[in-house]
Parts: structure tokens; sequence; C-alpha cells
């Protein structure tokens, strides 16, 4: 998580200071030549977190222009220049600000003021735990019916495609079959279900010389997969200096993994062939041979074909638990 810290006084500069070293972040003085919407401006669209040292409702006037969505907006966290409270503003449970808040306390002997329903009650937040299990929200309109039925005391139920290690929280109740509010995995789900996917694919990918960047998302978009499980791409190293692939990937956070044919021509599994990649390439498949190397998984979906461009995808071995915080 990239944070960003800024300060008003030279007391909460000093803090901000002590903030960043330990959280291998920045420090920024405001200033004449660094004004609090400069600041904010650029740091809410590059930054995971901003803490602000100093009072709430600057804080709150500061991002509230840029304030979109709890699913993208970063943690937003205040903390007082004496170091007496640490308040989660935005993003408590996706963006972490409610752990951030409770690490900077830890930090700078600060009480955490957490006000979100779920953990004022202390019962288990479903989006919170989908990030500390590095998954991605679906349907995240869901959410509140979840936490809903939890703070009403009903039972949630969560199916789950790989076991969930320990306990599971009051009120939580894993099934494997029925009905269920919530689900992890890859499988499509209805609108009325909360869809949590590990960020554990790998996508493979095939293209043509030239290939650009607006193709290879059109052929993303028609894949059966949801793009948030994505977290690496890969492919031969004929490609690693692709213009358009190199583009696809940056503009969608990837890094690309690049083998020899010899490499993916030595990877185990039943894979889709062609005479014409073999010819051209040296190795009979490159998009489901590099998920699976990269991936060291699973084959999750196969080849898919169209406009010069090739796509497969494997999944990463991952584990599940129910912890719900990180600190």
């Amino acid at each position: 998580m990239s944070v960003s810290c800024l300060a008003f006084t030279d007391k909460g500069f000093a803090l901000a200071q002590k903030l960043a070293r330990a959280l291998e972040g920045t420090a920024y003085r405001s200033g004449p030549s660094l004004t609090l919407q400069q600041w904010t401006e650029t740091h809410f669209s590059q930054d995971r977190a901003l803490i602000y040292v100093g009072a709430v409702g600057i804080a709150v006037r500061a991002v509230a222009p840029y304030l979109q969505s709890k699913t993208t907006d970063p943690a937003v966290v205040v903390v007082d220049e004496c170091a007496r409270f640490a308040i989660p503003l935005v993003s408590g449970h996706l963006g972490g600000a409610n752990d951030l808040a409770r690490r900077v306390a830890a930090l700078c002997g600060a009480q955490p003021v957490i006000t979100t329903a779920t953990d004022a009650n202390g019962i288990f937040a479903v989006d919170e735990w989908a990030r500390c299990q590095n998954c991605a929200v679906l349907h995240p309109q869901c959410i509140r019916n979840v936490s809903g039925k939890l703070l009403a005391g009903k039972a949630v139920y969560i199916k789950t495609e790989e076991h969930v290690a320990g306990r599971p929280p009051q009120g939580v109740a894993p099934v494997t079959e029925g009905a269920y509010d919530v689900y992890v995995g890859f499988a499509p789900q209805p609108e009325s279900v909360l869809w949590l996917v590990p960020r554990a694919v790998v996508l493979g990918v095939g293209c043509r010389k030239g290939t650009t960047a607006e193709t290879l998302e059109a052929a993303l978009d028609a894949f059966p997969l949801p793009r948030q499980a994505v977290c690496t791409a890969a492919s031969i190293d004929l490609k690693a200096q692709e213009p358009g692939l190199l583009a696809f990937c940056s503009q969608n956070g990837w890094n690309l993994q690049t083998y020899s044919a010899e490499e993916l021509a030595q990877v185990p599994g039943d894979f889709s062939t062609s005479a014409f990649v073999k010819k051209t390439t040296g190795v009979d498949n490159v998009c489901e041979r590099a998920a699976v190397r990269c991936s060291e998984g699973v084959l999750l979906c196969r080849k898919t074909a169209g406009a010069g461009v090739t796509l497969a995808a494997a999944v990463k071995p991952y584990q599940l638990d129910w912890r719900f915080h990180n600190v």
C-alpha cells in the first residue's frame, strides 16, 4: 500500500515523518509551494492511502470533491498533531482505512476511532474480509445486505470453492449447497449474491505482431472471466517487447512474464495445439502453457481465439482463512 502523509504545522510534520518512515511512505508539509488542494488532487488518484495530520474538517473538505466509490477510493485517515486520535475517514473496509488507523494508532500511541457499524458491534465485516483475503468485490451493492443481516442477528451463508482455514466468525455459516449470500470463486453469480473473486489468476496471452492494446482489451471483455481476478499476464518471450501487449498490461496494472518456446514446451498438461502456432513460435500453444507455467497452478479457462488474440487463464494456489483484520 503506497502511503502519503500531509501536515500543516512543524509539529504535525514531525509526526508525519515518523509515520511515513514506519509505513514506508512519504511525508509532505503544506505551505505556499504546496497547497492542500494541490496535494490532495495529486495523491488521491495515485496513492492507496492518505494520512492527514491535522483536523478532521480540513481532510473532509479536501477529499470531498474527489470521492467516487468505496470500491475505488483510497484509504483516508486523519490523526491530530498531538497523536491522540487516529480516525479512518473513508474506505474503512475495502480500502483498508480501519486497519491503517489501527496501525497508525499503534505507532504513535493514539486511540483509533472506528465508527463502521460492524466494527462498533464487533461482528464480521465481509468487505474487510474480502480485502484481507485478497479478493476483488463484484456486486458491491450486496455488502449492505450482508452486513444488515449480521447486524440484525441473522446468519449469513458463504459458499467457497476452496477450504477456509480456522473457525467461522459468529453469524457466518459456510455452505456447499443450497442458497447463499456470498460466493468466493470464479463462476459467474447473480446480482443478488456478493461475489468475491480471488486475485489469483494468470492470464496467458498470444497475439499477432502489431496487435493493439485496444484489440487485447476487447478480447478480454469477451473472455469468460472477470478481469478483477487477474494478477499477472504471461506469454512467450517473442512478445516481451510487443508495444500493444505491454500497454495492455500497464493499463491494467499487471506485470508481464515471458518464457522461451523451450520452457513452454516442457510444461506438463493437456493443452490445445496449433500447427501454425508451432511453426511460428516453436511451441504448439502459447496462452495455455504460459498461464500454467507462470501460475504453477491449474488451467481455469482454456484457449479462446479471435482477432489475432488467444487468451487462457490458470489459477495460482491460494488459501483462505476467516481473518478479517490485518492488525
